[in-house]
């Protein structure tokens, strides 16, 4: 089903402006007798800050699965009488960024495809690194009817790696979809949290590194499995523990089953204790919020500075910005606003209001930061355009001084797991020093946390995280460079034989059942 649209989505501005954008959120809830698509739309609601491009439901009643997606928020793409025309007892649910595959409708997910005995909607977070073989495997098996399709004469084509894992999932001619996913999920290599569902049964698995998270709660008559913790407390689930790396679990009639399919070999992104989870989610045994307050305490003391206020760019820096005016003793206050309400938008904005986008955003306090010295705490810094604009804005709005403190190492390897950095030579601290960023960004003052430190401040073993971002190290190998990128399946890479892969979405039509 699809609300409208013509498939395009614009923003108000360039999303590498903003710094390194989210991962996807996933949601799924097996609970006979309570309305699953509108606690899956809360769940959404929760993980709206992981992927903002896109949002959709799937929802089964034991007979068929419905799927409704569409461009846009979580709120735009769903109203109440959408909600009620989804009745079931078991859905998944997904809030996307794309990190492979164009921000489209046929790119939206869960996706869908069906099977010899009914069907299989599915949700992603992450990326795959061996997207192009199992393009090969579909292509072996010919599957060539459902959401993924490799003939480039069908139309338009869905060209993300879940259309393409959906597919494999759901050709098990003699095999249940379950001992199908025990055979299949060993040979998809990179970052993943999948939760899927068939008529009846509600699936999630999460790659041997556990690169991206994902939880399982118990409601009182059900059962609910989510990115982060957030998206249960707002559906009024218990944390039960977290999915392991390389197990997956399954929920039905017979109660929760859980079978491992790789040794655990853990691998957290580190970035997430930094930026993409909510500070009120709990992660790999820590609470999100205090880990940021603590590495804000490590800049203070790493990076004192001369100054009459510590201030937040908010949202994501004002944990870090507390920790260190608390150890730094320097007052802390608001001095930047954000419009809590703007998100994307549909509408194309023009060059000169691109580029006074960023007060669309966030807004300066003249009253608060007029005459005064700034410690201005930020979460990263990816090209340095944000940060150039935010330190012009506050010298326009009257500071004497502005230091800059970073919440994390210099940005300067892309994530091949599910963020969606600039490339490595739009990495601002791939070319140059912390001087120069400082001088590029016109800040008195510059200082990032030291990688160890801020590892320190996760509370988690170095070796059970994956810091790729900031020193490089992947802990999943990387294929060869054609085989990578955000586009691997719109420009028609090859895969190992030499078979152009397009895959394909198939249309509404043909890949989603209507109610």
């Amino acid at each position: 089903m699809r609300k409208g649209g013509d498939g395009r989505l614009n923003h108000d501005l360039d999303p590498h402006d903003l710094g390194p954008q989210d991962a996807c959120g996933v949601f799924g809830v097996w609970a006979p007798g309570e309305d699953v698509a509108k606690l899956t739309y809360y769940g959404l609601y929760a993980l709206q800050h992981r992927g903002q491009e896109s949002a959709g439901i799937a929802v089964s009643n034991g007979r068929q699965i419905l799927v409704y997606k569409d461009m846009g928020l979580v709120s735009q793409v769903f109203d109440e009488a959408t909600l009620e025309a989804l009745k079931g007892h078991v859905a998944v649910g997904h809030s996307r960024y794309s990190t492979t595959g164009a921000s489209t409708w046929l790119n939206a997910q869960p996706t869908f495809h069906p099977t010899e005995d009914g069907s299989i909607a599915l949700a992603h977070n992450g990326n795959l690194t061996n997207t192009a073989e199992l393009v090969q495997m579909v292509a072996d098996r010919s599957l060539l009817d459902g959401e993924l399709d490799l003939r480039v004469d069908r139309g338009p084509t869905a060209t993300n790696d879940t259309s393409v894992v959906t597919a494999l999932l759901a050709d098990h001619p003699g095999r249940t979809v379950e001992e199908r996913a025990a055979e299949i999920l060993p040979q998809v290599k990179g970052a993943f949290s999948f939760v899927w569902m068939t008529e009846d049964t509600l699936y999630a698995a999460r790659d041997p590194q556990g690169i991206r998270p994902l939880v399982l709660g118990r409601l009182e008559r059900g059962w609910v499995i989510a990115s982060e913790t957030a998206a249960l407390d707002i559906v009024g689930a218990s944390f039960i523990r977290e999915v392991e790396p390389g197990e997956m679990v399954a929920v039905d009639v017979d109660g929760l089953r859980s079978h491992r399919f790789a040794e655990a070999a853990p691998k957290h992104c580190l970035f997430e204790f930094v930026y993409l989870a909510r500070p009120d989610t709990r992660m790999v045994g820590q609470r999100v919020h205090s880990v940021r307050v603590e590495i804000g305490r490590r800049l203070a003391k790493a990076f004192p500075a001369e100054a009459d206020l510590v201030i937040p760019v908010p949202e994501s820096g004002t944990p870090a910005a507390i920790g260190y005016a608390e150890a730094s003793g320097i007052p802390y206050g608001m001095g930047l606003v954000k419009n809590s309400y703007v998100g994307r938008t549909f509408i194309q904005p023009s060059q000169t209001i691109r580029q006074l986008g960023i007060r669309l955003k966030l807004n300066p306090l003249r009253d608060v930061i007029e005459g005064k010295r700034l410690v201005v705490v930020d979460d990263s810094i990816v090209r340095g355009n944000t940060q150039r604009a935010l330190v012009r804005m506050l010298r326009e709005a009257g500071a004497r001084e502005v230091h800059v403190r970073i919440s994390s190492p210099p940005v300067k390897w892309p994530c091949f797991y599910g963020i969606d950095f600039a490339t490595r030579a739009e990495l601002i601290a791939t070319g140059l020093t912390i001087e120069e960023i400082r001088t590029s960004i016109d800040a008195d003052s510059l200082g990032f946390i030291d990688l160890e430190d801020l590892v320190d401040a996760t509370s988690v073993p170095n070796d059970h995280l994956c810091r790729a971002c900031f020193d490089g190290v992947y802990p999943v190998p990387l294929p060869e460079p054609e085989h990578l990128g955000k586009d691997l399946l719109e420009t028609g890479p090859r895969s190992p034989d030499g078979l152009a892969a397009s895959a394909a979405g198939g249309g509404a039509p043909d890949s989603l059942r209507r109610p």
